[in-house]
């Protein structure tokens, strides 16, 4: 059996945030979004919606591990577009691509920018996290998977769990705000209906906990 076969962990977080005020002031119902963890590739996910995120397009921020992957089953598209004035890579910037037929399981890949690697902090990633609940939301995605791809980035100095909670604080606050425009009856019913959040088996546990993380201070 292939070295990369993956295993969900059984571990599921839901996102609780404070009561949002409706038009006349009264508190209406906190919404509610499950994040859970899954130990599998992105080039492998079978979903409606694959998010993933890249540095910026320089020649010293190269693709490792499942950027790789990626790369290969798109028949060298990544590197296509991250050339300058393509795909820049700047902290939320984005790029929504339709993989061609028998490449990637994704029906839809979508690319969130992550900056300069060399200053990057887990901070950036609340609002990677927001953008990511917003397009998700915006293209009627059901149930989105995200990946920070940070590791495969080339950026190894920080804790998978302090990226996690950083962009599980970015899911919440930007449910709360699609929460306050639907009771203004400014937006229509949200679309998303849980996230699933993808992770290295040796760094799921970590991971995990950056989401527990997010949700208790959302519950705070």
């Amino acid at each position: 059996m292939n070295v990369f076969r993956w295993l969900q962990i059984l571990l599921t977080g839901t996102v609780l945030i404070g009561p949002a005020l409706g038009a006349s002031g009264q508190a209406i119902a906190a919404p509610v979004l499950p994040v859970s963890v899954l130990t599998q590739s992105p080039a492998d996910t079978k979903t409606d919606l694959q998010i993933i995120c890249l540095f910026n397009s320089l020649p010293a921020d190269t693709l490792h591990g499942s950027l790789v992957e990626i790369d290969e089953k798109l028949h060298g598209l990544l590197d296509q577009i991250r050339k300058p004035g393509l795909f820049n890579g700047d902290l939320g910037e984005t790029i929504l691509l339709t993989p061609p037929a028998g490449t990637l399981s994704a029906k839809k890949l979508l690319i969130i920018g992550l900056g300069d690697s060399s200053g990057f902090t887990p901070q950036r990633m609340y609002l990677v996290g927001k953008i990511a609940l917003r397009e998700a939301n915006r293209l009627g995605i059901a149930h989105p998977i995200f990946a920070p791809t940070v590791l495969d980035g080339g950026v190894t100095g920080f804790a998978t769990g302090d990226v996690a909670r950083e962009v599980v604080r970015g899911f919440r606050d930007a449910l709360a705000s699609e929460s306050a425009l639907r009771s203004g009856n400014a937006a229509e019913p949200l679309a998303v209906v849980d996230f699933t959040f993808l992770a290295g088996a040796k760094h799921a546990a970590d991971t995990q906990s950056g989401i527990d993380d997010a949700l208790r201070t959302a519950q705070h």
